[in-house]
């Protein structure tokens, strides 16, 4: 599902809060130069459509230290476009330099494969110009200082750090692009995928050599992840080096049992093969793809296939179902995490890359489901009694937390514990005994960095972690390699994004590296127009966050206001938090300057309060969500802000599925819906997200009817304004047209906003202006 962008201190946290913090340093001693901005003094459709964000569009991106922590990398759109280059700053001498402009512009979609727009549709990935790149180590033949390796669709190109002219090192094309490149971790060699089959490019010869073979033409990849794990399992990725750059593991994926989905182009101007696509979309109930796990040897050899089918078509509740991660551990064994098909259960593997044979690990099992996550760290370099252990994250109490588990898998202990939950490992000193974790031990409106002991003592209380970012909202940061500095991108609902370089044994401020300046006339409004954090009960008293946008009491007069509510409301996303984003939603900030209130409300089932509190949502779609969302609103009534004849709801994917739902269950409460790329019935969506949440259709019948927009359209007496992309692959665009049969039959009225040529997201912004313009028309009117 499409994803927006997500991001109360007790008494030791204040006073952790009284070390040198992020604010005790000036703005104007920032060192990397950035161009400065201008915004439009009044909001209209094309400011409510652009992007970059006010606060965003200068902000370096994908920063990195060099492997010898020297200097820093980063991506920089000097216009404030979406086009960026790579920079480097020098934190010694305190230069910054352009170190690489992509030639002829680097990336531009018009210029793409049809396979490297849909990863970038599912990846969510917005940048032109470059997009990525990788650090090669420091070697003899690249002079003392190494440099880096962008991939660009012309091909993938290394610039050294002295400031030469790139290199093409390996050309690509249209007819045969180079997906998914990744460098060794020795940095001698890339490896990528092209028709369908694992190749490697020798830097230091600059031979090719095929690795993979008989994939094209029969059904399969080797080395691509399948679309279920680029767009639901965070997995974009199906090809892992060994550490010693000697082996690939890879994925061949199979779906030839799997109906092709054909999508046409509906409004080009041609037909043919060029007018429509066929993608394998395994639906709920149906086939999944079939994985299997090899190894190939770079230089040379067979690949050894692993004890391993994931998706076997003759078993519906597969243990094997899923293949979810796959990690190379110190001693080149390969590791691979599967989840069976209800979620219920997955199982961590170690496997024998000589002879395939695999031993379980560990056994993870909950009710309600177990989530994937990137916390599983094996420990062997620090010459500690733990060699061969490893670091795992589990939710079975409720919260997601760290454990230590010992080389046959039992558990030791415990890392972290409390009601809060850790989001990511960060960094692991095994010689210094530390861990890096990024959680909500301050809030779940907060993200911060903090450090606890990697290998403590249970025989006395867990220690209590230190925090060590400074300031509520949003951090997320980076460490070197040394474990001494970490870059802090720090941002909350009254302050954009700023970049700092910071002590990673205090979080002390070493040097400011960016910072926007707040006398900029439209960063200043913006701050002074940050949302309102309040809290309500639902109706079984669980403590919700909501987020008010309050018009101007001078211009419109005192409340009750017209109202919209903007929704999402579905799983793993959090909407309601202290973050820049939620000051700069554009689409709020216009609405409000109409003099409509806007209103956002974080129900149960979403992200980031614990595993209770998001399995509220388990085979309830259109239930529990949607009666919070109600409780909102009658809330809104209550204090006397909303207008109880005049409020509206809208959202997109999830969240255009719910504005729906709420239009048809509460017809009383709700006046009109904009209804965004909805899944209208969940029999209609694919198996991995749907089946995780509410099971098997044919085991949970009426979970999917009553989950079914379809099944209340009867009652139906509000405006619905419905928005789709006629090429969407995610969220078919079959999903609005069922809704407007089921309409029709009801003879209940609608309206209609299709783009043709876009998918999940309108991408053109032409086409963005467009649908803002007919969204206001609709709400101005409908309210």
């Amino acid at each position: 599902m499409q994803s927006p962008g997500s991001i109360d201190a007790e008494a030791e946290a204040e006073a952790k809060n009284k070390k040198p913090r992020h604010d005790d340093y000036d703005p104007s001693a920032s060192a990397m130069t950035l161009p400065e901005q201008s915004f439009l003094l009044d909001l209209d459709h094309e400011e409510t459509a652009r992007l970059p964000l006010p606060g965003y569009a200068a902000v370096p991106s994908s920063i990195s230290f060099s492997p010898d922590d020297r200097r820093i990398a980063f991506l920089l759109s000097p216009d404030g476009t979406l086009y960026r280059k790579v920079f480097t700053f020098d934190p010694g001498s305190r230069r910054q330099d352009m170190l690489f402009a992509p030639p002829g512009g680097g990336l531009d979609e018009g210029t793409l494969s049809v396979e490297e727009k849909l990863r970038r549709e599912r990846a969510r990935e917005r940048g032109l110009g470059v997009t990525r790149f990788e650090w090669r180590p420091r070697r003899p033949a690249l002079g003392p200082r190494g440099g880096i390796i962008v991939p660009l669709p012309s091909g993938i190109y290394f610039q050294d750090l002295c400031g030469s002219e790139p290199e093409l090192k390996l050309p690509s094309s249209g007819e045969s692009p180079i997906i998914d490149p990744h460098l060794s971790p020795d940095g001698n060699l890339i490896a990528f995928v092209r028709d369908d089959e694992l190749h490697v490019f020798d830097l230091c010869d600059g031979e090719t050599r095929q690795l993979t073979y008989g994939a094209k033409g029969n059904g399969k990849t080797h080395g691509l992840a399948e679309y279920i794990a680029q767009e639901e399992m965070e997995r974009k990725i199906g090809f892992w080096w060994s550490p010693n750059s000697k082996y690939l593991a890879f994925t061949e994926v199979d779906s030839s049992d799997i109906p092709l989905f054909r999508i046409m182009h509906q409004g080009k101007s041609f037909v043919g093969q060029q007018a429509q696509e066929d993608h394998a979309y395994p639906f709920t109930g149906e086939s999944n793809v079939r994985v299997r796990l090899g190894v190939v040897p770079v230089y040379g050899g067979d690949t050894i296939w692993m004890d391993l089918l994931c998706g076997a078509q003759d078993d519906v509740h597969g243990e094997y179902e899923y293949l979810a991660r796959v990690n190379w551990t110190h001693g080149n064994t390969l590791t691979a995490q599967v989840l069976n098909r209800l979620h219920t259960k997955l199982k961590l593997l170690k496997l024998d890359i000589d002879t395939g044979r695999k031993e379980m690990l560990l056994e993870e099992e909950n009710d309600a489901w177990v989530s994937l996550h990137d916390c599983f760290v094996p420990l062997n370099k620090g010459g500690n009694p733990y060699s061969g252990a490893f670091l795992w994250a589990s939710e079975k109490t409720g919260y997601k937390h760290l454990y230590l588990h010992d080389r046959n898998g039992n558990c030791m202990g415990p890392i972290t514990e409390g009601e809060w939950m850790v989001e990511q490992i960060v960094g692991v000193n095994e010689s210094g005994g530390l861990l890096y974790f990024t959680a909500t031990m301050d809030g779940p409106l907060n993200t911060n960095l903090y450090c606890t002991s990697l290998f403590p003592d249970w025989s006395i209380p867990l220690p209590t972690p230190q925090r060590l970012t400074y300031g509520d909202g949003r951090h997320i940061v980076s460490l070197d390699h040394q474990f001494q500095q970490f870059i802090d991108i720090h941002d909350s609902l009254k302050s954009p994004p700023r970049i700092l370089l910071c002590s990673l044994h205090d979080g002390s401020v070493i040097l400011p590296l960016f910072e926007q300046p707040l006398t900029v006339p439209r960063l200043r409004q913006l701050q002074n127009l940050a949302p309102e954090i309040v809290q309500i009960s639902a109706n079984d008293s669980t403590s919700l966050y909501g987020a008010l946008y309050l018009p101007d009491e001078k211009k419109y007069g005192p409340p009750p206001y017209r109202t919209m509510v903007n929704v999402y409301g579905g799983p793993s996303v959090q909407l309601v938090c202290d973050s820049w984003v939620n000051t700069v939603d554009m689409r709020a900030q216009y609405l409000r300057s109409k003099g409509i209130l806007v209103w956002k409300l974080d129900n149960r089932g979403t992200a980031r309060r614990g595993l209770e509190f998001e399995s509220h949502l388990k085979q309830k779609f259109g239930r529990t969500d949607a009666d919070d969302q109600l409780a909102g609103v009658e809330w809104l009534v209550k204090q006397g802000l909303a207008k109880a004849d005049h409020i509206g709801i809208y959202g997109w994917s999830y969240g255009g599925y719910l504005s729906a739902m709420c239009l048809v269950r509460y017809p009383d409460a709700f006046r009109c819906a904009v209804s965004g790329a909805p899944v209208t019935s969940w029999d209609g969506y694919d198996s991995f997200y749907t089946e995780k949440y509410m099971g098997l259709p044919l085991e949970n019948p009426e979970a999917y009817e009553f989950g079914s927009i379809m099944h209340h359209v009867h009652k139906l007496k509000g405006s619905l304004l419905l928005v789709h992309g006629m090429i969407d692959e995610n969220v078919h665009f079959r999903h609005t047209a069922r809704l407007v049969n089921a309409l029709i039959a009801a003879r209940k009225k609608y309206e209609l906003l299709i783009f043709p040529d876009e998918r999940h997201m309108p991408r053109r912004h032409m086409d963005r202006v467009y649908m803002e313009e007919r969204i206001w028309e609709f709400i101005d009117r409908s309210l």
